[in-house]
C-alpha cells in the first residue's frame, strides 16, 4: 500500500512539473518577448535603409510566404528574387516600423504590426509579419502581407 501511494505522489509531482513548464510565461516575460520581437522587426526594417539586402535575407525563414497582393511568394528563395529589386536603388522605397507586437505564450510564435512609408514620409500601407523563433534567440519572418492606406474622402 505504501508502494502505491508512493507511486501516486511521484505522479503527481511529475504531472504539476508538466503543466507548470506549459503554462503561460510571467507577464514579465511576455513583455521581454514583445521587447525581443520589436528589436527584430526594427532590425528588418533596418536593412532596407541601410540597402544590406544579404542582412534582410537573414531574417526570412525557409517557409517563409510573402502574400504579395494575392500573390504569394512562396519559400525564401522566392520572396529574396522578389524583394532584391527593392534593393538596387541608392534609396530605399519605403521603410516601416513596428507599432504593435504581440507574442504566443509559447514565446514561440509573434505578430508584427505597423505602418509603412513611402521615401518621402508619408503613410502609405500597414503591414502585417508573422515571426517564428527558428532557434534559440533567432526570429524569422513566415508571412508577411500588407494593406495600403485607404485615401478615402471623408463626409
Amino acid at each position: 500500500m505504501r508502494r502505491f501511494f508512493l507511486l501516486l505522489l511521484l505522479l503527481m509531482i511529475g504531472t504539476f512539473t508538466a503543466l507548470k513548464s506549459t503554462a503561460a510565461p510571467a507577464e514579465g516575460n511576455a513583455e521581454q518577448l514583445r521587447q525581443q520581437v520589436t528589436a527584430v522587426e526594427t532590425a528588418f526594417a533596418k536593412t532596407m535603409a541601410d540597402r544590406d539586402f544579404k542582412a534582410f535575407a537573414s531574417y526570412v525563414s525557409e517557409e517563409a510566404v510573402f502574400l504579395n497582393g494575392g500573390s504569394p511568394l512562396r519559400g525564401k528563395a522566392a520572396v529574396l528574387e522578389h524583394w532584391k529589386k527593392l534593393f538596387a536603388s541608392p534609396k530605399p522605397p519605403f521603410a516601416w516600423k513596428p507599432d504593435l507586437v504581440e507574442v504566443l505564450a509559447s514565446g514561440t510564435l509573434a505578430e508584427s504590426i505597423g505602418p509603412v512609408f513611402d521615401s518621402d514620409g508619408k503613410p502609405i500601407a500597414r503591414y502585417y509579419s508573422t515571426w517564428r523563433l527558428e532557434a534559440p534567440g533567432t526570429w524569422r519572418v513566415v508571412f508577411d502581407n500588407g494593406y495600403d492606406l485607404c485615401q478615402c474622402q471623408k463626409p
